[in-house]
């Protein structure tokens, strides 16, 4: 039997009636003659209100806790499920990230899988069960609970599929598959039909909420198809594809779509000595806080001193920013800033590699609107602007109508 992975959302099993419906959908499948396996988040809001208590408690709860404290609401929702599985008279198993033999890292809070052992898994479907498995999590090589960071729960279900080399991963979700921008932000976004691995990854490393870009890239690493679904109905979603497996004899689309993100802050630093081996100590502090830096734009030398920018997750800030003040101390910069009131919004086709005057048609359509461009960006299919917070959605609606991707 051909084996299915199923991924549900937050707001795919945020009620018990919502889990009913996905209850029943996985018994259609099973009843379709394949094995499933689902990969479940946590109910709702569930995580954010854990989050929050542990918050209140401390400005900086301890890590191993924290991870400990986050899983439960996964364990919640998956032992619901397959109560709710079992009542159809489908017989289903539960089982933590650690009992389903998801190994990863020891770095608390966005831990990376290093290891799939499925032969407790590969064992429940062949007794007959279907297998759900709580999302997010896994246990680390020093044998601690860990947490795979926000959309965690996408990258256990494709690490699932390519371990049990499964016929499709299906990702659940409450939109109807990826647009060409958020459709909250942009009324007029179409869905897309296919996009390809690396679309997808640039897409959501720019803020795209479908998937998680970890997720996007351990299935392009792995060949693992992948399709986004609509958890409240049937109908056909995205399929996200090797570049070869576009429409054959057709063109890459131009543009993909544009995507906007409000999560970041940029750290500036004013007056840093420019020599070499100050941004490798810059960077290296950042990094070995654990945090992620996107965009890095450093300004033209005067009299041996520059102005050097990038930005991290708003999240992140309160972690790094002791290290900040060291290695600003440490380099002989003169100051420097946080700035959260940014947004970044991002144009991404992989059609853009053989067309010239794309970066120009999109600061074209930005200047239009009136709005300053901070920092700029780029990858062969992607070109990301920073503007202020407020107008991030503005000039997000004005790139998808220059570039026509409206519905």
């Amino acid at each position: 039997m051909s084996i299915i992975v199923q991924k549900y959302g937050g707001t795919s099993v945020a009620t018990t009636e919502r889990i009913q419906a996905v209850a029943d959908r996985i018994v259609r499948t099973r009843e379709a003659g394949h094995d499933v396996v689902v990969v479940v988040s946590a109910m709702g809001d569930t995580t954010d209100e854990l989050l929050r208590m542990a918050h209140e408690i401390a400005d900086r709860p301890e890590p191993r806790e924290l991870d400990m404290l986050l899983t439960a609401g996964e364990r919640i929702a998956m032992s619901l499920l397959a109560i709710a599985v079992c009542a159809r008279g489908c017989r289903a198993a539960s089982y933590t990230g650690s009992q389903a033999g998801i190994i990863t890292d020891t770095h608390h809070g966005a831990a990376k899988i290093i290891e799939i052992r499925p032969k407790r898994i590969i064992e429940s479907l062949e007794t007959g069960n279907v297998v759900i498995v709580a999302g997010f999590q896994g246990l680390s090589t020093s044998y601690d609970i860990t947490t795979l960071g926000r959309g965690g729960s996408d990258t256990t279900a494709v690490a699932l599929a390519a371990a049990l080399d499964a016929e499709v991963c299906e990702i659940y979700t409450d939109v109807d598959g990826v647009f060409t921008a958020d459709p909250r932000v942009v009324p007029e976004a179409r869905k897309l039909d296919r996009i390809t691995y690396e679309e997808m990854l640039e897409l959501a490393a720019a803020g795209a909420k479908v998937l998680q870009s970890r997720s996007v890239e351990y299935a392009r690493r792995h060949d693992v198809r992948v399709h986004v679904r609509s958890s409240f109905h049937d109908g056909p979603g995205t399929w996200v594809v090797k570049e070869e497996e576009m429409e054959v004899g057709m063109e890459a689309p131009l543009i993909s779509g544009v995507a906007l993100d409000v999560t970041e802050a940029k750290i500036t630093f004013d007056e840093v000595p420019d020599r070499p081996g100050i941004a490798a100590k810059l960077f290296r502090a950042v990094a070995d806080q654990g945090v992620n830096v996107d965009m890095i734009v450093q300004n033209v030398s005067h009299e041996g001193r520059t102005d050097m920018s990038f930005t991290v997750p708003r999240d992140d800030v309160v972690k790094i920013k002791a290290a900040l003040d060291d290695i600003a101390h440490e380099v002989g910069a003169v100051r420097f800033s946080v700035d959260e009131d940014i947004a970044k919004v991002s144009l991404v086709g992989a059609g853009m590699k053989s067309h010239p005057g794309v970066a120009a048609d999109m600061f074209e359509a930005i200047a239009a609107e009136g709005i300053n461009i901070e920092m700029i960006s780029t990858s062969p299919i992607r070109v990301s602007c920073v503007v202020r917070a407020a107008d991030g959605e503005r000039a997000a609606r004005a790139i998808h109508r220059k570039f026509g991707l409206q519905g």
